[in-house]
């Protein structure tokens, strides 16, 4: 490889200067000590796991599972959130519902509407980047991202071995729809030092949640590693800031079912605020007296209504 002086100093440079932009997580740090996945002491939340919705598949050409389903493996050995089924256990819990929609199941079985648990959260994992042959120190990379983007792109341009590894793990509030996190992880090669004598333990897990490839392949197992990266500090930055999906965001929309009046007070004696007509759009406060609501309607005026003139808004 032909490298001028000057790209060898620059290079040095950003090493020294840089060092905390290509430090690596505890996570996969490139040693002996096998990889850790995050434990928290109380569950942040409720969460579902999507694959990339981007029409490019990329783990099937490298004859691996769905990320999804490795990312599953590490929330649930994390114990950080509570994991909710949008997939296949979702289609499975259907047909049992639908069957006892038919009258099919057993009086007492206690399968209908209403059971399903709702998702605080959204975690969507895809690849930055994945170089099976990278054989060339790409400093135009270094500098691109040193400009514009932060450490994970930096080390997306990076190419040092022969296989690494760049991810996003992207969380999302589905009430609010608010990006919450979005972290990036980098593994490579090196990273992999550790499972040479003693990786079965950590690999063991990944066959029951559906994620052998990932233990099977070199490629996979780095990528598994970047994976945990991302998710190390995906969970960092959650236990720092500690949201609360259901106190942060506010109560779900109520529409009218018919024509009634907004009070100034939790009683038909007090004053009148407007008038109002089937199926407008109410917004809860979250203060209740008895069967009176008191809400907010699309032009920011306040009062109070009777919670039976009231359904939710879907």
């Amino acid at each position: 490889m032909n490298v001028n002086v000057f790209e060898v100093k620059l290079w040095i440079g950003l090493l020294v200067l840089g060092g905390g932009i290509f430090s690596v997580s505890s996570a996969c740090a490139g040693s002996n000590t096998q990889p850790q996945v995050p434990h928290c002491s109380s569950r942040i939340g409720t969460l579902a796991v999507q694959e990339p919705q981007n029409g490019n598949p990329w783990w099937t050409s490298m004859n691996l599972e769905s990320p999804a389903a490795l990312i599953k493996v590490y929330v649930s050995q994390s114990g950080c959130f509570t994991l909710v089924d949008r997939g296949k256990g979702l289609q499975a819990a259907e047909q049992e519902r639908a069957l006892a929609g038919e009258g099919e199941m057993r009086v007492g079985s206690n399968i209908g509407k209403g059971q399903m648990k709702a998702a605080d959260y959204v975690l969507v994992p895809d690849i930055a980047n994945s170089n099976g042959n990278a054989q060339r120190t790409n400093i135009g990379g270094i500098l691109g991202g040193l400009i514009g983007h932060g450490a994970g792109a930096v080390l997306g341009g990076v190419s040092l071995s022969k296989k690494t590894a760049d991810v996003v793990l992207t969380l999302t509030d589905v009430r609010s729809t608010e990006q919450v996190a979005l972290e990036q992880g980098h593994a490579d090669k090196t990273d992999l030092g550790w499972a040479g004598g003693g990786g079965a333990g950590f690999w063991g897990g990944f066959a029951a949640g559906g994620a052998s490839g990932y233990a099977n392949t070199e490629i996979g197992q780095v990528i598994a590693m970047a994976y945990l990266d991302a998710y190390t500090k995906m969970v960092a930055e959650l236990q720092r800031n500690a949201p609360n999906a259901k106190a942060d965001n506010v109560q779900q929309a109520v529409r009218l079912t018919e024509g009634t009046k907004l009070y100034s007070d939790a009683n038909l004696h007090s004053s009148v605020v407007r008038s109002l007509k089937p199926g407008m759009m109410l917004y809860p406060t979250g203060d209740k007296v008895g069967i009176w609501w008191k809400v907010t309607d699309e032009l920011g005026n306040v009062g109070w209504v009777l919670s039976s003139k009231l359904e939710l808004a879907h």
